[in-house]
């Protein structure tokens, strides 16, 4: 606090200094004439510092004309310019006086005037101050003896220097001279010993002065201090002796400084008040200070230098007073009473002003000066004492002031009024002009002034006239003066336009206007829109390490342009981009990259334009995980418990939430850190509960919402006692596997919980209700078996842990089952009602006793006997549904249609099942057939086709019959009409007639029971122009011949083109016409799922037919037979085929009655007996010979094909076809050979849902007779 006011002070001084070489000047144009004015001079004090080059001596002032300088020193003439070793400036009157060690010679007081025609201007008197090194004087002082217990002085006089003065007393080695309450240093730099003792005894006491101003220390010769000790006191063996002794050296206190009763202090208001007094005397004498009329001291006054000094910082006419010390022990007191006065140098009350006055007018000068003492004033014009320079219409009034009545020209001058007392003097000099002149615009015509619409805008118009011009101010050449509440006209001529509107904008016209004329300035404004940020940036709570974006986005006025930016500022510093590559710019965008905590702050968004700006602001919050807790300690130990205190790290702008307590046990798992606690975040310590014979250190993370800190610095180990077990086994499990034994485990204590060596249990156990005694057993497993109990019999059980310090506490008791036993019995009363292909079942429940254990539920087992179709009787798969608990019904859902079933029920429970119930047979409803097994359309011709179909796998009842219908589905949205045609159930063939050639066809077939019909078969075919020849060697599918085809068959003479498939190849066959040419064909196929083109190598069009290899069974294909090499839109045939199924059997027979299938067939005969007869005759001639070899020597490529397509076989499997499926000549199976028969169901248990459905439990079965029908459908064709 000291510190700082003396700063202010010195601050305060300073502006007031300034103040003094201020002058009261006009603000009239340099053009128009006017008197001198100092505008800068040297401060009334300027030291000569050795250390300095020179030493300006400045004198600056302005005038029209220009001034000229004189100087005076010591109130005489001084002329710069005559003395060769100073330096002048030109047109100024400064002068530079160099270091050039003769500085003595001008030292003195200066004053400097500047003077024009129009009168004189000066300045303060400025004192050049030379000072002299300061000296202590060579002297021999000699030592100074004194007996103990006596005051001594240690004079310092130090020389006189520049202020401030600071003492310092110190030995030779510059080891300072301690002060306590028996030594000090006076304000007069004397040391001062209020009694002496033998160790003061020295012979190097220096005395140091130090003027910081000129950095110059200097020492006094050493002095020498001899302390004789009082040998009266010390070896006197009589009592009589040391009061003798004792009562020369106690006295009472004296004052060593200051002397006399009184005194009197004055200093300057702002100074710092310094009042001592030290006391000598035995024992040391303590002073008291107060303030006469007041019960305590001022609250800025301070004790210092161990009650000796009273200090009071810039005092003030309040700090006046009598101020009181006294110095007192127990042998009486001293007082000394101090009379403060605070004096105060010059001060301007009222200060001279320079005025502009007209011709004729009054003018009043007045000069008023406070101070203390009080100031005396002299007037002075031009320099000059006022009573030199008379004037008839001036006058001194009273009280100081001067009064000019009807001033002229005349009258300008510059009067100066001079204060002075002890404390320092001030001047002022006041510019008086009288003057009549024409208005002046100083304001620079047409300027250009923009504003924002909505803002405020001042045009200026600054004025000089005399007297007194007024001013106006017009829009766009208008007579009238602006007017309204939006416009202001100030004082200095400016116009003030308020909430500026787009209609203000224009030109206009300052005029002002006095006696002596009239002048105009003009002015233009421009209003734009306002720049307003649209998007400010938004705040951001991010993590450290993360990079942000703060975005700014601001309209403006259009016209700017490139005079628009925005800038980005935080602390008051601005991004520049280039800095720091952290920081990127780009178009109102800040990003941060890699943010870290020193990136946290207010960012500012400033968008600017030429003439307004708008500013948006921004917080950056970087947050991360707390920072680990410090000093982690112990305390309380407690053996079973201990404190752990903490203090929590840095939380980086994110509250902890909670603490985490973790703790490392050496004997057992050292190295691994478990968690043991967590506390609020706003705890700082906490107990832990410790387990018995371990070996603990803790420490303490922190969780925050940004996430989990790192952990703190480990503790010391805690290393506890042994103790009893604090806890028994939990989870504690009772199971019976046999029915004579029970099984009990438990969940055993971890190491650390054992609390110490030796841990054992005791298991208890008897049965509930019968009054036994306990059994107890001790053992170290966690698992004990009870043997020959009986079956399901409810113990109390109970489990206890002991070490070798005791046991744990008592054990709760827990009840078990002894082993269970299957159920003995069968539920009764097996009930069914059978609702479609659902069938309920009931029964009554099996008696608890019978059960011999916890009821799981019940098991109802189900199998197909039969279909109602067949007479025989087989037994199906059996599928068994569990239905858990206490339940008496069930119901079981996707039985098939008209079949018979039986089923059986059973309790169960742990152990297993208990026996079935009786079978109950029932028997399920017809229901819709499935969809035919296979649907076929054939022998396509102009008005007719052949359609073919075979019985559903799934009759599901007696069939009735079929519906077949169709209709016309050519490429358009409408479809003909739907016709319906009804068939008995003993055909499987329809020849259908009345069918538009040329037209494609959609049929659909349906089988049919007294329920219903069912789900239906379709196919589509294409009629054709007219009728093919029958016996064709592949069931036919659709044809499509496009629209080129004429022109292109009759130039290549193809006819009658067709397609036939099956499951993995097509042919496509054609006949060549009377008018055959040599000419190439090219097949081209396309899998429609893919959309892919395939073309064949160009084929001769002599030949009749292309196999098509290679194709995806039941895949949708489209065939084009072309007379170019690329997929075109000039196609001559093109057909959409879908390959078979694989395994599924042609309707229409085999292949075998295909005509070049027989050609081939017989050509295979003939080769294959020419081989045997060769071979017999090679065997005959004693020499060996493979067939095998030989076929794969020589293979028959067509023969090979062919026969890996046979429409004979067909398998389940496809690497193993049925050798043993062989048709006769008519089609018909032999010997049963290729009949599948039926396979018995599987044994596998189908766990039911809640209703007992079981989806799909015949599909291995239908899968089965879908295979024994195709094989059956290739032999009926």
């Amino acid at each position: 606090m000291r510190l700082l006011r003396k700063i202010l002070l010195l601050l305060g001084a300073c502006l007031n200094m300034s103040c003094r070489y201020q002058t009261n000047a006009l603000d009239i144009p340099l053009d128009v004439e006017q008197l001198p004015t100092i505008t800068e001079q040297s401060p009334t004090s300027l030291v000569a510092f050795p250390f300095e080059e020179s030493f300006p001596v400045k004198c600056e002032a302005t005038g029209n004309p220009g001034p000229e300088f004189r100087w005076t020193k010591n109130g005489q003439d001084f002329d710069p310019d005559q003395d060769p070793r100073l330096i002048t400036l030109d047109d100024s009157g400064t002068f530079i006086i160099p270091n050039n060690g003769n500085l003595t010679e001008f030292q003195g007081n200066y004053r400097c005037f500047a003077t024009n025609k129009l009168g004189t201007a000066m300045s303060e008197e400025i004192e050049f101050i030379v000072p002299n090194v300061p000296k202590f004087p060579k002297e021999n002082i000699d030592p100074i003896e004194v007996m103990e217990g006596q005051s001594v002085i240690l004079e310092c006089n130090p020389p006189k220097g520049i202020p401030p003065l600071q003492i310092y007393w110190m030995t030779i080695g510059l080891k300072h001279i301690e002060q306590d309450e028996r030594v000090s240093v006076g304000l007069n730099g004397n040391l001062y010993f209020s009694n002496a003792i033998e160790t003061d005894s020295r012979r190097d006491y220096c005395c140091f002065a130090a003027f910081p101003r000129i950095r110059t220390i200097v020492q006094k010769t050493a002095m020498s201090v001899v302390v004789k000790s009082n040998k009266l006191m010390k070896d006197s063996g009589s009592g009589s002796g040391r009061g003798y002794a004792n009562s020369l050296l106690e006295r009472k206190p004296r004052l060593l400084t200051p002397t006399g009763m009184e005194s009197h202090t004055y200093l300057v208001k702002g100074k710092d008040l310094q009042l001592e007094c030290i006391a000598e005397g035995f024992p040391t004498p303590t002073v008291e200070w107060d303030k006469t009329g007041f019960k305590k001291l001022p609250e800025k006054a301070v004790v210092e230098s161990h009650g000796k000094m009273l200090t009071i910082e810039m005092v003030n006419e309040e700090d006046e007073g009598k101020y009181t010390c006294k110095a007192k022990n127990p042998h009486g007191e001293i007082v000394h009473s101090f009379h403060v006065t605070v004096e105060e140098p010059p001060e301007f009350e009222i200060e001279p002003q320079s005025q502009l006055g007209t011709i004729g007018s009054d003018v009043v000068i007045k000069c008023v000066v406070k101070g203390n003492p009080q100031p005396s004033v002299t007037w002075r014009v031009n320099g000059q004492p006022l009573n030199e320079v008379p004037a008839s219409n001036r006058k001194i009034l009273k009280d100081g002031t001067i009064s000019i009545h009807n001033a002229n020209p005349e009258n300008s001058a510059v009067y100066q009024c001079e204060a002075t007392n002890r404390h320092g003097t001030i001047l002022a000099n006041a510019n008086i002009m009288i003057m009549n002149i024409q208005p002046l615009i100083l304001t620079e015509n047409n300027l250009q002034y923009m504003a924002v619409e909505g803002k405020g805008v001042v045009m200026h118009c600054k004025v000089f006239s005399s007297p007194i011009a007024s001013i106006t101010w017009s829009k766009d050449d208008s007579a009238n003066a602006v007017e309204g509440e939006r416009f202001s006209v100030h004082k200095n001529g400016s116009l003030e336009i308020h909430n500026v509107m787009k209609e203000d904008m224009g030109e206009y016209s300052c005029f002002a206007q006095n006696t002596e004329g009239k002048v105009v300035i003009a002015a233009t404004l421009e209003v734009k829109d306002p720049t307003r940020i649209v998007d400010p940036p938004r705040n951001l709570r991010v993590s450290v390490g993360t990079t942000i974006q703060f975005s700014c986005r601001a309209e403006f006025d259009p016209s700017f342009g490139d005079d628009f930016e925005i800038l980005w500022k935080k602390d008051g510093m601005t991004f520049n981009g280039s800095e720091n590559a952290r920081y990127i710019l780009d178009d109102g965008v800040l990003e941060i990259i890699n943010v870290s905590f020193g990136d946290q702050g207010f960012y500012f968004c400033v968008a600017r334009t030429p003439v307004d700006q708008d500013m948006a602001v921004a917080q950056l919050s970087v947050v991360d995980v707390p920072d680990p807790p410090e000093d982690v300690f112990l305390s309380e130990h407690n053996g079973s418990s201990v404190k752990v205190q903490w203090i929590p790290g840095d939380d980086h702008n994110s509250s902890i939430t909670e603490f985490v307590i973790e703790f490392e046990e050496s004997q057992h798992e050292p190295g691994a850190w478990k968690e043991m606690k967590r506390v609020p975040g706003n705890h700082r310590y906490t107990f832990l509960k410790l387990h018995g014979h371990a070996d603990y250190r803790f420490r303490v993370s922190a969780i925050s919402e940004v996430g989990r800190g790192l952990p703190s610095q480990a503790t010391e180990r805690y290393k506890t006692p042994a103790l009893a077990p604090d806890k028994n086994p939990e989870n504690i499990k009772i199971e019976g596997h046999l029915p004579h034994e029970m099984d009990i485990n438990w969940e055993p204590l971890s190491p650390i919980e054992h609390n110490g060596p030796g841990l054992e249990y005791k298991v208890s156990y008897r049965r509930q209700g019968t009054g036994e005694d306990w059994v107890e057993h001790m053992v170290k497993r966690h698992l004990f078996v009870v043997k020959n109990t009986p079956t399901f019999v409810l113990y109390e059980i109970k489990i206890q842990a002991r070490n070798h310090a005791g046991w744990g506490p008592d054990p709760k008791i827990i009840t078990g089952y002894s082993g269970e036993d299957f159920p003995s019995a069968a539920p009764e009363d097996v009930a069914v009602e059978v609702n479609n292909t659902m069938v309920k079942v009931r029964w009554e429940h099996v008696h608890k006793d019978k059960l011999n254990g916890h009821l799981g539920g019940y098991r109802v087992s189900l199998w197909r006997l039969r279909s109602l179709l067949d007479s025989k009787k087989t037994h199906g798969d059996k599928h068994t549904s569990t239905f858990s608990g206490e339940r008496n019904h069930a119901v079981i859902t996707g039985l098939r249609p008209f079949s018979e079933y039986s089923l059986i029920v059973m309790a169960f429970n742990s152990r297993g099942n208990g026996p079935g119930s009786h079978p109950v047979s029932f028997k399920t409803p017809e229901g819709v057939p499935g969809q035919p097994a296979a649907f076929s359309v054939s022998n396509i011709q102009k008005h007719k086709v052949t359609l073919t179909w075979s019985s559903p796998v799934d009759a599901n009842g007696v069939l009735i019959g079929y519906i077949l219908q169709y209709q016309l589905i050519n490429d358009t949205e409408e479809l003909g009409p739907l016709m319906t045609v009804n068939i008995s159930a003993d055909s499987n063939k329809l020849h259908l007639q009345d069918l538009e050639a040329l037209s494609k066809y959609k049929f659909y077939l349906r089988c049919c029971t007294r329920v219903g019909c069912g789900p239906a078969a379709s196919e589509e075919r294409t009629t054709v122009p007219e009728a093919r020849k029958s016996g064709s060697r592949f069931p036919s599918r659709k044809t499509t011949v496009s629209p080129v085809a004429n022109a292109t068959l009759s130039s290549i003479a193809v006819l009658n083109i067709s397609t036939s498939v099956s499951h993995n190849f097509a042919n496509i066959s054609w006949i060549p016409g009377t008018e055959q040419t040599e000419s190439e064909l090219y097949v081209a196929f396309m899998n429609n799922r893919e959309g892919n083109w395939k073309i064949s190598d160009a084929l001769n069009s002599s030949k009749t037919f292309h196999i098509i290899e290679g194709l995806e069974p039941g895949t949708e294909y489209t065939v084009r037979l072309m007379t170019k090499s690329w997929v075109d839109n000039s196609s001559i045939f093109e057909d959409v085929i879908r390959t078979r199924v694989k395994g599924l059997a042609s309707i229409h027979g085999g292949i075998s009655n295909q005509g070049w299938f027989i050609g081939l067939m017989c050509a295979i005969a003939l080769l294959t007996l020419t081989v045997l007869i060769a071979c017999f005759v090679n065997r005959n001639k004693g020499g060996k010979y493979s067939v095998k070899e030989k076929e794969d020597l020589h293979p028959d490529l067509e023969s090979q094909g062919i026969n890996d397509d046979t429409f004979c076989e067909y398998s389940d499997n496809d690497e193993k076809p049925l050798k043993s499926c062989q048709h006769s000549s008519n089609g018909d199976l032999k010997g049963g050979d290729c009949g599948d028969s039926m396979v018995d169901y599987g044994d596998e248990d189908t766990h039911f849902n809640e209703d007992g459905s079981f989806i799909g439990e015949y599909s291995g079965r239908k899968e089965r007779v879908s295979m024994e029908i195709k094989g059956n459908n290739q032999s009926t064709a």
